[in-house]
C-alpha cells in the first residue's frame, strides 16, 4: 500500500468521513488533474474493500471500512462541517493538532474538535439552533471538565503553564454565553474571524 493511500485511510479514521474533495484537499494538493487521480486511488481502495463509498451525496463521501457510520446518517453533514473548519484553518495555517470529536468521559462535554492553532481551543460547530438550556447543560460541562484539571494533564500542556482551551462556537445564530465562566468563550461566524 502506497504512503498516500495510508495517509488517507488515517484521515478517513481521524474524520469518520470525509467527501472526494476533502480528500484531494488534503493528499492531492498540487496534482495537476487532481480530481481523476483521487478518483482512481479511491476506487482502488473501494475495490480492495479498504474504503465505503456513500453515494448519497454529491461528490461522494467515503469512510474507513467497516464504517464507523451509517449510510443514511444525519451526522454525515455535521462530520464534513468539521473537516471544513479544519481546511479553513489550514489555509490561513495548519493547526498543530487538530483531533475531531475528542471524549474526556462521560458527563463531560464532547467538542466537534480540539485544536492546537497557536493556542488551545475546543470548537463546537453550531449550525442548526439550540434552547438556552441545551447550552446551558453543555456549559456546565464545560466549567465540570476545568474544574476537575484534567487538562492539565494532557500531552500538549506545557506543564510549567498549563491552559484551558478557548471554547470557539462557530455558529450564525445567537448563543446566550454566561457570565462567569473560568475560561474564554467566544461566538463567531467562521474560522477566518477568528484569525483576525
Amino acid at each position: 500500500m502506497q504512503k498516500r493511500d495510508k495517509s488517507i485511510l488515517k484521515d478517513l479514521e481521524r474524520f469518520r468521513c470525509l467527501s472526494r474533495d476533502d480528500i484531494i484537499k488534503l493528499h492531492f494538493g498540487g496534482i495537476k488533474d487532481a480530481v481523476n487521480a483521487a478518483n482512481r486511488v479511491l476506487r482502488r481502495l473501494r475495490d480492495r474493500g479498504e474504503v465505503d463509498v456513500i453515494t448519497s451525496h454529491s461528490p461522494y463521501v467515503y469512510a474507513i471500512k467497516p464504517s464507523p457510520i451509517k449510510r443514511d446518517s444525519q451526522k454525515i453533514p455535521h462530520y464534513l462541517e468539521i473537516a471544513a473548519v479544519y481546511h479553513q484553518m489550514a489555509e490561513l495555517r495548519a493547526p498543530d493538532i487538530f483531533v475531531p470529536e475528542p471524549k474526556f468521559g462521560k458527563g463531560m462535554p464532547e467538542p466537534d474538535a480540539f485544536a492546537m492553532w497557536g493556542k488551545p481551543m475546543f470548537i463546537e460547530v453550531q449550525r442548526s439552533q439550540f434552547t438556552p438550556s441545551v447550552w446551558a447543560e453543555k456549559f456546565a460541562r464545560y466549567r465540570t471538565l476545568y474544574h476537575r484539571g484534567r487538562i492539565a494533564k494532557e500531552p500538549w500542556q506545557n506543564p510549567q503553564a498549563p491552559a484551558f482551551p478557548l471554547l470557539i462556537i462557530l455558529t450564525e445564530h445567537r448563543i446566550p454565553i454566561p457570565e462567569g465562566l473560568p475560561f474564554k468563550a467566544f461566538q463567531i461566524r467562521s474560522i477566518s474571524q477568528l484569525f483576525r
